[in-house]
């Protein structure tokens, strides 16, 4: 196996796996616990450190940094010195479609429980594979969700999907503000918005600026279900 980033990455050293099978090859790349973890929060934006370690709750700054480390060195995250930030390499942007196929597999599983820590970045990926797609067909617009340190639009496509854009934009008809998982109650109910809100649109679990009704109609689009196979 050819040296990435100046180690020899999973050839540094037995492989996990001794096979010459495609998956076992990728998961010695991936296969450590967390690693598709980092990925994962790096997939819709480039984070420091402690934005990472702060959507991984658990891992420890040691074990963190050994997993980008080894990222690094297999070609998948890239360090950029002057901003001081982690990034995905084009081959780590790749691995998208295999966290969202994780994640459609693991809301058909019994033992998934949603009130567990629920990071901003995974929420905005399960959003994007929740969404019902025929209900948003020729629809195009667009809601913020700010959870402090971060902020995303999600804007519908018209076709049935969604993009989602590590930013707040200036046409959003509302901007959901809280936490992870109080946001993902929001999103997935079964409460309605009114409920959550509490009294003024500021005092409650979420917080609401601008349009409710508007809100409301583009929460009702994702449901925490899963989709036929």
């Amino acid at each position: 196996m050819t040296t990435i980033g100046g180690r020899a990455g999973v050839a540094s050293g037995r492989p996990r796996y001794d096979e010459g099978c495609l998956a076992a090859n990728a998961l010695n790349v991936v296969g450590d616990r967390w690693a598709l973890l980092v990925v994962r929060e790096l997939l819709l934006s480039p984070k420091r450190f402690q934005a990472i370690r702060a959507g991984l709750p658990g891992i420890t700054a040691a074990v963190l940094s050994t997993r980008l480390d080894q990222l690094r060195a297999d070609g998948l995250v890239e360090w950029h010195t002057g901003l001081r930030y982690y990034a995905l390499t084009p081959l780590g942007h790749a691995l998208r479609p295999v966290v969202l196929e994780l994640a459609r597999w693991g809301v058909r599983h019994p033992a998934h429980d949603p009130t567990r820590f629920i990071s901003p970045t995974s929420l905005m990926l399960s959003m994007s594979i929740m969404l019902d797609a025929d209900a948003a067909t020729g629809r195009h617009d667009a809601g913020g969700f700010d959870f402090g340190t971060e902020s995303f639009t999600i804007r519908l496509d018209g076709a049935g999907g969604s993009q989602v854009s590590p930013q707040p934009a200036d046409d959003v008809s509302f901007v959901l503000s809280g936490t992870g998982n109080s946001l993902a109650a929001a999103v997935y109910g079964p409460r309605r918005l009114t409920d959550l809100l509490g009294d003024g649109h500021g005092d409650g679990e979420v917080r609401l600026l601008g349009d409710e009704s508007a809100a409301q109609a583009f929460v009702d689009l994702f449901e925490l279900a899963p989709r036929p196979l």
